[in-house]
């Protein structure tokens, strides 16, 4: 990639008041993760975010292994998310109210929970000390491309150019908006709820509790712990039309008093604040990744896990894949990066996608889900090798996938050893 226009030069086409190589537009974890690895290539970087950290998100704040192994080497370390708690073990209850434990293995941090309110602000700071130009309370309102660069008019900052864009700008992405892409009526593919809670003295606590509700199937609901008798409480389930928001809100407020998660909170549980709701969007394979000189990234790129719902992993791996494509040396054609990013993401995500999208089929079918429950729990080797699958310690889908198949499956080194 070339220098970045100066916008002080006479030669300069049109004025403009920042210039950057890139301009990534949003902060959350995509954003962040994407300015931290083209500051480190070398790249000069504005960020700009119309929230000003920290700012909570709707989220169950569970980081799994894949997240953990993308946050480390962007150089997040445990102490910096003042509420982060490390789990060594999650627990699953079959719609048949059979409980399984699965202990994490050890030697390392295969899953954890992190506010996001605590965890995008300690990313923010890791763009900022990367050397990345971050600008909070600033929103985009225009977006022109051109044929070496584009300009983004952005509320406070005036006309920023840029190389290219990142559009890091969650669901309802602006910049997709803005360049006529967005989908009248798009939804997201999961709907979660979620609040915290304290007072919480049953086994909750300290467990990571994922329940396997009969009427939420393929979705579920949760308890995810956090220091001092914290937990973050929820549920997630698919947008499949059976549904309305007034049903969902109904199922909320009766949530805590289904007596399997009464006992794992304990007599003493307290909802805080107020609870939220978002959607989420869980659909890679349909995705626009790119548009002229801009990649969308994290939710923007719709690459939460259909089967889960979780996306920080995949925002923060997004965030990386679209640094490196444009990074990739020299002044690369606009079609090169995105062929580079477009098939980089294909090949992480798409095939895991896929699979997940026939397992939730299969998942919402209760005896189905209890079946596989059972089968989880017959052995040590079961419940330690389907725990890191499930927190996608390897790719859902590497069975079918030979180009990824490596020595030493599920015998990696952990992440934060």
């Amino acid at each position: 990639m070339s220098d970045p226009i100066d916008p002080t030069s006479p030669t300069a086409p049109g004025a403009c008041d920042l210039a950057a190589d890139v301009l990534v537009v949003g902060a959350g974890p995509a954003g962040a993760a994407a300015a931290v690895w083209l500051r480190r290539a070398g790249r000069s970087v504005i960020v700009i975010d119309k929230a000003s950290f920290p700012r909570d998100k709707c989220c169950g704040d569970g980081l799994t292994t894949l997240a953990l192994r993308e946050l480390e080497p962007l150089g997040l370390r445990p102490e910096h998310v003042r509420n982060w708690q490390t789990v060594t073990a999650a627990w699953l209850r079959s719609p048949s109210g059979r409980e399984v434990c699965l202990p994490m293995p050890s030697g390392g941090i295969f899953a954890a929970t992190a506010p996001r309110r605590e965890l995008d602000a300690a990313l923010v700071r890791l763009a900022l000390q990367a050397g990345a130009d971050v600008r909070e309370g600033h929103t985009l309102t225009a977006l022109r491309q051109f044929d070496d660069h584009v300009d983004a008019e952005v509320t406070g900052l005036g006309t920023v150019r840029a190389r290219y864009a990142v559009a890091a700008d969650g669901m309802w992405s602006p910049t997709r908006k803005l360049l006529g892409l967005a989908e009248p009526g798009y939804l997201g593919e999961w709907h979660a709820f979620r609040q915290y809670a304290h007072g919480v003295t049953g086994p909750a606590a300290d467990r990571l509790y994922v329940w396997f509700e009969p009427d939420f199937l393929p979705g579920y609901a949760w308890s995810f712990p956090l220091p001092d008798g914290r937990v973050n409480l929820g549920f997630g389930v698919l947008r499949d039309g059976s549904r309305s928001g007034k049903s969902m809100q109904a199922d909320w407020a009766r949530l805590v008093d289904r007596p399997h998660i009464r006992a794992a909170l304990g007599p003493s549980v307290q909802l805080e604040d107020r609870v939220t709701a978002w959607p989420i969007p869980a659909g890679i394979d349909a995705a626009v990744l790119s548009a002229g000189r801009v990649l969308f990234v994290g939710d923007a790129a719709r690459a939460s896990d259909v089967m889960t719902g979780e996306g920080i992993g995949q925002a923060v791996l997004t965030g990386r894949l679209a640094a490196e494509a444009l990074s990739a040396g020299g002044a690369l054609a606009p079609a090169t990066v995105r062929a580079t990013y477009e098939r980089s993401v294909r090949h992480h995500l798409l095939a895991d996608h896929r699979m997940s999208t026939v397992l939730n089929g299969w998942l919402a079918r209760p005896l189905l889900a209890r079946g596989a429950i059972r089968v989880v729990g017959l052995t040590a080797w079961t419940r330690r090798n389907f725990v890191r699958w499930m927190f996608e310690d390897e790719p859902r889908a590497i069975a079918i996938t030979p180009r990824r198949w490596h020595r030493g499956f599920f015998r990696q080194p952990p992440p934060y050893r």
